[in-house]
């Protein structure tokens, strides 16, 4: 058979039959591809709403106000690191007792209110979580979370991150695009004001509340030095989510490495928490007490 009549027989017998049909007033259904052989099911859009968390301690508010952040949580495991026995290790889990062990820390030694975004294991958008701290009037925010280094499992220490327009490395711009992409990744859809976070963003530098961030973040490097290990570039900057809160300072606290078995260990057993918790505490309260004599002083 020819190439010519196979073309007739393939075009020219459905014309043929649409002819007929219309002459004897015999309509035949022709589908409108694309339309009734796609099955289309709508899914809702998560959009959690913003609850804000108890404060805990003492009722008298005037004492300060201390945010912490558990990140990740629920459907967003956070790093995933596989142990030699075949178990999995979340960073939602570690930093979530990390944050627990701080807040009972503070609540221990009394003088601290304490929030916490997160008590159990939930996911909270990114946006949500400086503006609980905003909404809840904090004194100050720290996200915790702990870092992952692939296959270089030398690499090790805690650092520390504060908001900035530029990242301080190419390193903390890959961990902030990372960081930032949670939301997306896990279908959270939240609707912010682009323009109104990069003019903060801009403006941020100039402002008291990064100041006083940079200030928190270089006690907890004075305080943590010799009761924990640091990374060699243990100070760093990024233009940070979980940090765009305009007028609370925050910082975001990498408690180390989940890649590494010495952080990874440290992290995992009640008394390594309990160091990690104390060198914050001592640098929460250092800071809280300059902004307390700073707020009392003659013509503050």
């Amino acid at each position: 058979m020819s190439v010519r009549t196979l073309l007739l027989i393939v075009l020219g017998l459905p014309a043929l039959l649409l002819g007929g049909a219309k002459i004897v007033g015999t309509d035949i259904p022709v589908p409108q591809w694309g339309r009734d052989y796609v099955l289309r099911f709508a899914f809702p859009v998560e959009t959690p709403a913003l609850e804000l968390p108890e404060v805990q301690g003492t009722s008298d508010t005037s004492r300060p106000l201390v945010v912490i952040d558990a990140g990740h949580g629920g459907r967003d495991p956070g790093k995933v690191q596989t142990r030699a026995d075949g178990s999995e290790v979340y960073e939602k889990d570690l930093v979530l007792a990390l944050s627990l062990e701080l807040r009972d820390v503070l609540l221990e030694n009394g003088g601290i209110r304490v929030a916490l975004t997160r008590e159990d294991d939930r996911i909270i958008p990114l946006a949500y979580r400086p503006e609980i701290a905003r909404r809840l009037g904090a004194d100050l925010f720290v996200s915790i979370h702990i870092d992952s280094a692939g296959e270089r499992s030398e690499v090790s220490g805690a650092t520390v991150y504060t908001l900035s327009n530029e990242a301080s490395s190419e390193a903390a711009a890959r961990f902030a695009e990372r960081e930032n992409a949670a939301d997306s990744l896990n279908g959270i859809s939240v609707e912010t004001d682009n323009s109104a976070v990069s003019d903060i963003l801009v403006e941020l530098s100039q402002e008291r509340t990064q100041e006083d961030a940079l200030e928190f973040a270089d006690l907890i490097l004075r305080e943590g030095e010799g009761k924990i290990d640091f990374h060699p570039f243990a100070k760093r900057s990024a233009a940070l989510a979980v940090l765009r809160a305009p007028d609370v300072p925050g910082v975001l606290f990498e408690s180390g490495f989940v890649t590494n078995q010495r952080d990874l260990a440290r992290l995992m057993t009640e008394d390594g928490r309990r160091e990690y918790a104390e060198v914050l505490e001592s640098a929460i309260r250092v800071y809280l007490a300059r902004r307390a004599d700073t707020a009392t002083s003659p013509g503050s």
